[in-house]
C-alpha cells in the first residue's frame, strides 16, 4: 500500500487534530528526534471560544481561524496533510484517511469533542449546533433570515423566539449575545417589527448555571442575564423539538421557537478503531497518567477526547483548552523521554481558573478563591482571549471589532452570505 507521507530514518509521531492540543504538541516537538505529521479535515485552526460571536454577527470567521500551514511554515520536521480519518488499525499501526493510509510509530489522538444530543435524533436534526465555523455561519444566517421572514409573515412571533439549551459558558455567552442584539442592534435594522415579542430562553437541566464554576458565578450570571431580558429555566430538560415547539420535562414549560441552539453538552470525537475498554463515559478514551490509551502503549489521547481519572479528578479533567494545552506540553516532554529511553512524567493539571462573559461590561471570573464579576471580569476575559488567539492580525482585527462594537453599540457583520435552508419549514399559524 502506497504511503502518502515520505519515509525518513526518524520515528514518526502522527497527530490527528489541529485544535489546541494538536498544535501545541506539534510545536513542542519542533526540536525532537521525530518526524511529526499533523492531519486535520480543515487547513485551519479554529479558536472555538469565540464561535458564538461569529454566530451572532460580532466577528467574521477569518478573525478566529488561522492557517495551519502558516503556523508551521518554519518547522522543518513537520508535515501537514488535510485529510479526514476513516479508521485506525492499531495492530498494523496505520491510519486510513481520505488521502490514503499513513503509518506511525506513535499516534496521538487530539480529535476534540462533538455535540452530544443524548440520543434525541429529532432534536439533533432540527437544533443548531455550534462546534465549528460552518455551524456558526449557518446559525448567523438563520438568525437573520428569521427577521427577514418575520417582515412578511403575518404570524411571525415564533420566528422571534430563541431557545438556548445548556447553561455552561457557551450557552450563557450565546444567550447574552442574543440579548444584546435585541437591545442594541436588531431594532435599528428592523424598525417594523415589535421587539417586545422577541424572547430568549436559556434552558438548563441542572440546578444552576455555570456548573463548572463557583456557585457565586452561577448566581451572578443568572442575575446578569435576567437583567438583559433572558428568561432562565433551571432544572428543566429538553425532551423533544419538532421545529416549532420545545417540549421539556416540566408540565407547562414548553416553548414555541423557530430556533433552538444546542449548547447542552459534548462527547468525545472518537475515530473508528478505538473500541470497548478504551472508551469511558462521554465517549472519551480512557488514558493513564501519561495519556497512553489503555492496552495500546504507542497510542496517546489528549484534550477533550481523553479521559484521565485521578484522585483529584475522578470523572476526568474538564473539557477545556487549558487541559489540552497542558497535556500536549507534558506529552511532548514524555515523547522526548521515550526517544532517550528515560522515565516518563505523569500529567498534573494546574487549574488556571474559569471565566465566562454575559455581555457588555458583564462577566464572571474564578481564580482559586478569587471571584470577580462586572467590568473587571469583562476586561480580564477580553485580555485572556486576545492573548490566546493565534496571529497578530487576528488579535488586531478582534480587538478593533470589540472596540467598535463597544463605542457604537453595533455588530457589523450581519451578513447572510449563504442562506441556511431549514430542515423543516416552520408551521406558522398552526398549534
Amino acid at each position: 500500500m502506497k504511503e502518502v507521507i515520505p519515509k525518513t530514518a526518524q520515528p514518526r509521531v502522527l497527530i490527528i487534530g489541529g485544535g489546541f492540543g494538536g498544535i501545541t504538541l506539534a510545536k513542542a516537538l519542533k526540536k525532537s528526534p521525530y518526524q511529526v505529521v499533523l492531519i486535520d479535515k480543515n487547513n485551519y485552526h479554529t479558536f472555538q471560544p469565540l464561535l458564538y460571536q461569529v454566530a451572532t454577527g460580532g466577528l467574521e470567521p477569518d478573525s478566529i481561524a488561522f492557517p495551519l500551514r502558516k503556523l508551521f511554515e518554519k518547522q522543518k520536521n513537520l508535515l501537514f496533510r488535510m485529510a479526514e480519518v476513516s479508521s485506525i488499525d492499531v495492530e498494523a499501526k496505520r491510519v486510513h484517511t481520505s488521502i490514503g493510509a499513513i503509518s506511525y510509530d506513535y499516534l496521538v489522538l487530539a480529535t476534540g469533542s462533538c455535540t452530544n444530543f443524548f440520543g434525541m435524533e429529532q432534536v439533533e436534526a432540527l437544533a443548531m449546533g455550534m462546534k465549528n465555523i460552518p455551524e456558526a455561519l449557518d446559525l448567523r444566517s438563520l438568525i437573520l433570515q428569521n427577521f427577514e421572514e418575520a417582515l412578511v409573515e403575518p404570524e411571525y412571533e415564533a420566528l422571534m423566539k430563541f431557545v438556548v439549551v445548556g447553561g455552561g459558558p457557551t450557552g450563557v455567552e450565546t444567550a447574552g449575545a442574543l440579548a444584546e442584539l435585541k437591545r442594541f442592534v436588531l431594532p435599528n435594522d428592523y424598525p417594523e417589527l415589535d421587539f417586545h415579542k422577541m424572547e430568549i430562553h436559556l434552558v438548563e437541566a441542572g440546578p444552576r448555571l455555570l456548573a463548572g464554576m463557583s456557585e457565586a458565578s452561577g448566581v451572578d450570571a443568572r442575575e446578569a442575564l435576567e437583567k438583559l431580558g433572558v428568561k432562565v429555566w433551571l432544572n428543566t430538560a429538553v425532551e423533544e423539538y419538532d421545529g416549532r415547539w420545545v417540549r421539556t420535562n416540566k408540565e407547562g414549560e414548553d416553548f414555541e421557537a423557530a430556533t433552538v441552539i444546542w449548547a447542552a453538552g459534548v462527547e468525545g470525537n472518537v475515530p473508528e478503531g478505538v473500541y470497548g475498554e478504551a472508551l469511558g463515559n462521554g465517549r472519551r478514551i480512557e488514558v493513564d497518567e501519561f495519556n497512553r490509551v489503555n492496552l495500546h502503549p504507542d497510542v496517546f489521547a489528549i484534550g477533550d477526547v481523553a479521559l484521565m481519572r485521578t484522585a483529584d479528578w475522578p470523572q476526568g479533567h474538564p473539557q477545556v483548552a487549558p487541559v489540552a494545552i497542558q497535556q500536549a506540553e507534558n506529552l511532548a516532554w514524555n515523547l522526548d523521554q521515550l526517544a532517550a529511553g528515560r522515565e516518563l512524567r505523569p500529567f498534573s493539571y494546574y487549574d488556571k481558573g474559569s471565566m465566562a462573559t454575559i455581555g457588555r461590561n458583564k462577566a464572571v471570573v474564578d481564580y482559586r478563591k478569587l471571584h470577580l464579576k462586572g467590568l473587571m471580569a469583562w476586561l480580564a476575559w477580553m485580555f485572556v482571549h486576545l492573548l490566546f488567539l493565534l496571529g497578530f492580525r487576528n488579535k488586531l482585527v478582534v480587538f478593533v471589532n470589540w472596540v467598535w462594537s463597544y463605542l457604537t453599540y453595533d455588530k457589523g457583520t450581519r451578513l447572510i452570505i449563504r442562506p441556511y435552508r431549514r430542515k423543516m419549514r416552520l408551521p406558522v399559524g398552526q398549534s
